[in-house]
């Protein structure tokens, strides 16, 4: 380390270095999370061209080299000298960091890109980007490359390889993006084609009449290739779609509103359903953070209700008002705002921070609810509405109670874990692990096999309840879920605090089987509901034990699906042993450590929620009453000889982690 700190150790980067020297900051991650982003900021100048009127269509295609083109059919970008710079504008909004047409409010009444750094940010992190622009009858091309220097070894970001040129006439208009991300950078450069063709399918429900076309070049059969969205009924369909496999309660409530340069749109509708889902939006663009839009619609639901239930004697003198949680029980809704300024926490723009956005909201909302809730003709529905609600609110108190004892026992002794969880002896949250095993024979064996020092087991005596069929108190009367909540140490549902958990990875154990899978489902859809942080912030993980022993000799292969078993058979040649194991059971304490807890040689998968509204539905379908979108579900993806299988399509999203 030096021991002189002087001005010339400033460091000063340039142009586009900032970006490949620190690609977190401006795309969230090297991983898969930060490689689709990529695509969202090119697609998200293109929504902003067609939600200003300028485009009708956009169309993303995952071509077969790894690149990803994006096309609008709006103005295209200026392709006249910069005044100031002296290039094209193509090459300025390409090349130059906090530089666009967003600033003002002139060309852009709403827009998702507001810091400028959107289009220059993907070609800094390309290997190269093409832009080709059609406009005014010509089409205009510039190339760009992020080169490494033989000598210094060091990275010249998206330079561009000649000025734009033009190339020859066209009838086409808008802009089409190509750029191939730099696996310099990324740890992974594979699109998801899935992800991206349901965020299309999302953008198609959020901008009513715009055609959204998805192709991916890489998929083998042409009628699987291509995809094309167009939603006359917008927000209606899109909240018809996510209740599609739940037990609505009346007609969607449909509104909107505009005030101050802020639009709202709502589309929510009821379900005989325990669990709320909100999902919003602003310019486009998810808030899966929330945010002050969120808030303030909140406020007024609550507010509204409240005022109707006592105006038709709902609610007594006497009586306290309800929670805004008893009236957004089984509520399924989709907010829609439209801001000119946002001020998105963060690049990768997860949570709105306008506070001037709050009030507005608030009043649209409570204005247009209140309009409905006095239409003669809506009357029964919000009646059974507020009826749910009051029996949500008994509820909530109920499973208040069920928590204040939970509490004083977990106070006093710790009575729901006596004899079943085997704590480990280290004391940082940071590096500890636990275990919740299936069974009490693997439980055994993973007590015995773990390292004491970071790992503790709790061993699943029966079966959890279905969560996504139960009301909390419910949920809470269940001994296997109490012992889960007192173990973690976070609390549930609206007492959920991440600060308080006691381990940094929670990982799921069970056998490679249909109850193994079924208990993951149980377990994974407990933790979505009531302690959906746990995933969000990468706490919980899928342990994956091996399903066959391949031996010969001195020499032992375990094997995790039947592609790795083809694989060590050719390696033993003849005369080896082979065993399949059915259960976790079946290992000695020795074994289960080797393949399944060492982290050296374990392996396990991190459950992520790429798609908050396609996870939600995913519960919906798997967890919910309706039989026939199960059946069919699963006759169609489940594999449970192979492992990754089951939880890819079934979970709500995995990435491999060691």
């Amino acid at each position: 380390m030096a021991e002189t700190y002087r001005a010339k150790d400033i460091t000063i980067l340039e142009g586009l270095e900032a970006v490949r020297m620190r690609p977190g900051m401006y795309i969230g991650s090297t991983g898969s999370r930060g490689l689709h982003h990529m695509i969202w900021e090119i697609v998200d100048n293109a929504i902003d061209e067609a939600a200003n009127g300028y485009a009708t269509q956009i169309s993303v295609t995952l071509k077969r080299d790894g690149s990803c083109e994006v096309w609008d059919n709006g103005r295209g970008v200026p392709v006249d000298i910069h005044p100031q710079l002296g290039v094209s504008a193509v090459e300025v909004v390409y090349t130059q960091l906090h530089a666009g047409g967003k600033f003002d409010n002139k060309n852009y009444a709403y827009s998702g890109g507001l810091h400028g750094v959107g289009a220059s940010v993907v070609n800094a992190l390309s290997q190269w980007m093409v832009v080709d622009v059609f406009q005014d009858f010509s089409h205009y091309q510039i190339r760009f490359e992020s080169t490494e220097d033989p000598k210094t070894h060091k990275i010249r970001s998206g330079h561009p390889v000649a000025p734009l040129a033009k190339l020859g006439n066209t009838r086409r208009r808008g802009t089409q993006v190509c750029f191939k991300p730099d696996p310099r950078v990324f740890e992974d450069v594979n699109f998801n084609g899935d992800l991206v063709r349901r965020r299309l399918r999302e953008l198609a429900y959020l901008n009513q009449g715009i055609t959204f076309r998805f192709t991916d070049e890489r998929v083998k059969e042409q009628e699987n290739r291509s995809r094309e969205y167009c939603y006359q009924g917008g927000l209606a369909d899109f909240v018809g779609y996510l209740t599609a496999d739940k037990n609505p309660i009346g007609e969607p409530i449909l509104f909107h509103g505009e005030r101050e340069g802020v639009r709202v749109r709502v589309a929510m509708q009821y379900t005989d359903s325990y669990t709320e889902n909100l999902f919003s939006f602003v310019n486009n663009i998810p808030t899966a953070e929330g945010g002050t839009h969120e808030t303030g619609f909140k406020a007024a639901l609550t507010k509204v209700f409240n005022d109707y239930a006592r105006k038709v004697g709902a609610l007594k003198e006497k009586d306290n008002n309800l929670a805004g949680d008893d009236f957004r029980e089984g509520l399924t809704c989709v907010l829609a705002a439209n801001v000119q300024k946002p001020q998105f926490e963060g690049q990768t723009k997860g949570r709105l921070g306008n506070t001037e956005v709050r009030p507005i909201v608030e009043a649209i909302v409570g204005e247009q609810l209140g309009l409905y809730l006095e239409d003669l003709k809506n009357q029964e529905q919000a009646a059974r509405i507020v009826e749910k609600a009051v029996q949500a609110a008994k509820v909530r108190e109920a499973a208040r109670k069920a928590r204040d004892v939970a509490r004083q026992k977990n106070q006093l002794e710790a009575a729901p874990l006596v004899g079943k969880l085997s704590s480990c002896t280290g004391r940082d949250a940071s590096r500890n692990e636990l275990y919740i095993v299936e069974g009490d024979s693997a439980g055994g064996s993973a007590k015995q096999g773990r390292d004491r020092r970071f790992q503790a087991i709790l061993p699943l005596r029966g079966k959890p309840l279905n969560a996504e069929k139960k009301r909390l108190d419910q949920v809470l009367a269940n001994e296997e879920f109490r012992s889960i909540i007192t173990a973690l140490g976070t609390g549930i549902g609206e007492d959920f605090d991440l600060s308080h958990l006691k381990y940094n990875r929670v990982v799921i154990l069970s056998d490679a089987d249909q109850d193994g899978a079924h208990i993951r489902a149980i377990l994974l859809t407990f933790f979505f509901r009531y302690m959906r942080g746990l995933i969000t912030d990468g706490h919980v993980y899928i342990g994956m034990p091996p399903l066959y022993k391949c031996a010969k000799g001195d020499k032992v292969l375990y094997c995790y699906d039947d592609q790795a078993l083809a694989k060590a058979i050719r390696q033993m040649g003849k005369g080896y042993t082979l065993q399949r194991y059915k259960g976790l059971g079946e290992m000695n304490p020795e074994q289960l450590w080797e393949t399944t807890m060492n982290p050296q040689n374990r392996k396990m998968m991190q459950v992520s929620i790429e798609d908050a509204t396609e996870a939600e539905r995913m519960v919906t379908i798997l967890m919910g009453d309706k039989v026939e979108p199960r059946r069919a579900y699963i006759q169609q993806y489940a594999n449970f000889n192979k492992q990754d299988a089951f939880i890819q399509h079934v979970d709500l999203g995995g990435n491999a982690n060691g």
